[in-house]
């Protein structure tokens, strides 16, 4: 098993971004600390800590919405994640597929 301390330098917190393993789809972004890292892990299953709630939680425990997954890389300064799933269900709340479906206008120029 790896040292997660190494994750962890910069910040308590770590953003992990959820990417659907067959499609490339970004599903959510969350975040981990130490604990939840570990967690992940040992389990093969996506576990995060709720920044409001101030707790840890596994993805899909109570709505069945469970995150499998294939692989966790790194970014190239220790303070990101990209996981890789197979999405059980919805990954957002609102029970959309993934949470990133809110179109922003800008200007095309």
């Amino acid at each position: 098993m790896i040292d997660v301390k190494k994750y962890f330098k910069k910040s308590e917190l770590i953003p992990a971004i959820i990417q659907e393993s067959s499609t490339n789809e970004v599903l959510m972004l969350a975040y981990m600390n130490e604990e939840s890292m570990k967690k992940t892990l040992e389990t093969g299953y996506t576990w995060f800590y709720s920044r409001s709630r101030q707790e840890l939680w596994n993805k899909g425990a109570t709505s069945g919405h469970l995150q499998k997954i294939v692989s966790i890389k790194g970014d190239c300064d220790d303070d990101t994640l990209l996981i890789e799933v197979i999405q059980t269900g919805a990954a957002c709340h609102t029970g959309n597929h993934s949470c990133f479906f809110n179109d922003i206008e800008f200007n095309k120029e």
